[in-house]
């Protein structure tokens, strides 16, 4: 595998590489990346909000221009799949907020600014922390919309990824944004869910809710993905407060480490009924939760002790995450670096079964 040069200290040093990695000698992006921009929701929504009065109607065509679109019709489709009410009345209402029509310079600068990014670049620098086999297909669409957040949807399908348009929101964290994503979708395409499960019929169904909960750590190890290496940190195109909550959570690594495990060793004793282990499990998601903080600090470690190639293979087969980790825990604490709590033995069930 190649190695992100130590220059990548932040986000234009790690776009500036994304960028030659994402070209071939005959300037084509790689076969395994296919990434598109679907801009016409965003477009159709500021060109009625150029018409439109606040608490008057949306002129007619205007509003049909936006729900024929591709953009609105997936929003909708995705919305109707979890059981949400999302109609054109309501979203031609959503057009006459005066707020929405004040900030319509605001949303059309952005959409401008988010133009200028090269996801196919992006998307070829993710591909360094996916397997060879790895492939990276989506349509990421900028919407305007009542709710304001961002989602993957239909990965097994046609890929997409919304993503708010948010004025506030810079380029450069729109791309970083934009990196974790296409590494979820990426890492979909190599390891995906069902077929670990076929490859742990001898694990008890414990183990196995252990196992697919497990994955969920993949939230950090995108973390690092999107960064583009442990030197660069993985806030670097946030805001100031979004990094100091960052490494606040951080620093309590070992404690949260704890609670995991704890769900973990209940899961293995039966102690969760269904309802309590996916409260349980929701509860590690947060802002950026133990999901994402121990799960990049898990990836970091494994990845500088132990190498990039074995940080890929121990996350794509999560039978090999919590044995991987505690090698390279204790790898650095011989090289007198940190010392670091390492997962209770009954997690280290490997690929055997017992």
């Amino acid at each position: 595998m190649k190695s992100i040069p130590k220059l990548a200290i932040g986000a234009p040093a790690a776009l500036l590489f994304a960028i030659l990695l994402a070209h071939s000698a005959d300037g084509r992006a790689p076969e395994r990346v296919n990434v598109t921009i679907v801009t016409d929701e965003a477009e159709a929504v500021l060109k009625a909000l150029d018409s439109a009065r606040p608490g008057r109607p949306v002129p007619e065509e205007l509003a049909a221009a936006v729900f024929r679109t591709e953009g609105y019709k997936r929003l909708k489709e995705r919305e109707h799949s979890l059981g949400r009410k999302f109609d054109d009345d309501d979203f031609a209402s959503f057009l006459t907020s005066p707020e929405l029509i004040k900030r319509r310079a605001a949303f059309r600068k952005t959409l401008h600014e988010w133009l200028r990014a090269d996801v196919n670049a992006i998307a070829a620098g993710v591909l360094e922390y996916l397997p060879a086999k790895a492939s990276i297909r989506a349509k990421i669409y900028p919407v305007i919309k009542p709710a304001t957040n961002s989602f993957v949807f239909d990965l097994s399908g046609d890929p997409a990824i919304f993503l708010y348009l948010d004025p506030d929101l810079t380029r450069a964290k729109f791309e970083n944004t934009l990196a974790h994503e296409l590494h979820h979708i990426g890492f979909g395409t190599a390891c995906p869910p069902s077929e670990a499960a076929d490859e742990t019929k001898l694990h008890t169904a414990g183990q196995q809710k252990v196992l697919r909960w497990a994955g969920a750590f993949g939230e950090g190890f995108a973390m690092l993905a999107a960064a583009g290496g442990p030197d660069v940190h993985p806030h670097s195109a946030s805001p100031k407060e979004e990094r100091e909550r960052w490494d606040a959570d951080v620093a309590t690594f070992a404690s949260d480490k704890l609670k995991v495990e704890k769900f973990f060793l209940d899961l293995l004793d039966g102690k969760l009924d269904e309802s309590k282990e996916i409260e349980t499990a929701r509860s590690f998601y947060g802002i950026q939760g133990p999901w994402y903080t121990v799960g990049w600090k898990m990836a970091v470690v494994i990845e500088e002790e132990l190498g990039r190639g074995k940080l890929i293979e121990c996350f794509c087969d999560g039978r090999r995450l919590f044995s991987t980790f505690n090698e390279a825990a204790l790898k650095r604490e011989k090289r007198d670096l940190e010392r670091l709590p390492l997962w209770d033995q009954r997690l280290l069930f490997g690929n055997d079964g017992d």
